[in-house]
């Protein structure tokens, strides 16, 4: 089996499908740590739509998936917040595709679209309970920084330099 990575629209229906799987999971994985439930279904359906992506089209932005076996598996995504940052975002890969070595493909392949678009450098941010997340970055070459925005739920902030 085999990985591949392209371009994909931020409007297609394999993008909502992947906004829809990635929100549900971090929302809930919230809740679940700091209220004990899941998220409420009509503020879910409510973020989803409100979710559209519209800033990762290009030219300013761009949205990767990734398949494993022609069918899509995960995503990831770059804004370019100026000439030479861009932020990278919506790294997700579907639960079952987890430990094949799709999140770093990802990763990679949003790094190269990032300098493909004249970024030298790369931010995002994270939450605490996304461990998984914060391994892969620090393993990738991220390093912690200071916070770079406001989001509510950012906890953590890494940059790395794309040379």
């Amino acid at each position: 089996m085999t990985w591949t990575v392209a371009p994909e629209p931020h409007d297609s229906p394999v993008a909502a499908a992947l906004w829809r799987a990635y929100y549900t999971e971090v929302s809930d994985r919230w809740y679940l740590l700091h209220e004990g439930r899941r998220t409420d279904p009509e503020e879910l359906e409510r973020e989803i739509a409100a979710g559209t992506g519209a800033d990762l089209a290009p030219p300013r932005g761009r949205l990767l998936v990734a398949r494993y076996a022609g069918e899509p598996a995960g995503s990831a995504g770059i804004r370019l917040l100026d000439a030479a940052t861009a932020e990278l975002t919506r790294v997700f890969l579907y639960e079952g595709m987890r430990g094949r070595g799709g999140a770093s493909l990802l990763v990679r392949a949003a790094e190269e679209a990032a300098r493909e678009s004249g970024a030298g450098r790369m931010i995002l941010d994270t939450r605490g309970d996304l461990v998984e997340a914060r391994s892969l970055y620090a393993r990738l070459g991220y390093a912690e920084t200071e916070p770079h925005n406001a989001a509510p739920y950012a906890e953590h902030w890494f940059a790395k330099e794309l040379g």
